[in-house]
């Protein structure tokens, strides 16, 4: 059985912001629908973690990053607009 490609996400955030909170609801409501079982989501706050913002070159909260699969990708924002996230994951929307 071929294994699926796991994803892990990196949600970078600066405490608890409605737009954090937003962000990452909207980033676990389309990885349950479109990655189930395929996907680990970490998030880093920067108001503990201020080092943490340089290796992966973060200037704005929240941000997205895309480690794994390759490549690596950010998304900055809110990840409102579904949409723009799949296409950022790279991700095909399943058919209904």
């Amino acid at each position: 059985m071929e294994e699926q490609d796991q994803y892990e996400l990196r949600l970078y955030v600066a405490g608890k912001t409605q737009k954090s909170v937003t962000a990452l609801n909207n980033l676990k409501k389309y990885c349950e629908e479109h990655l189930a079982g395929q996907y680990v989501i970490e998030v880093i706050d920067l108001l503990e973690n201020p080092q943490l913002a340089e290796g992966d070159q973060i200037f704005a909260v929240p941000t997205l990053v895309k480690k794994v699969p390759e490549p690596v990708r950010k998304i900055i924002g809110d990840l409102s607009n579904k949409e723009k996230v799949l296409v950022g994951l790279n991700i095909r929307p399943k058919k209904a």
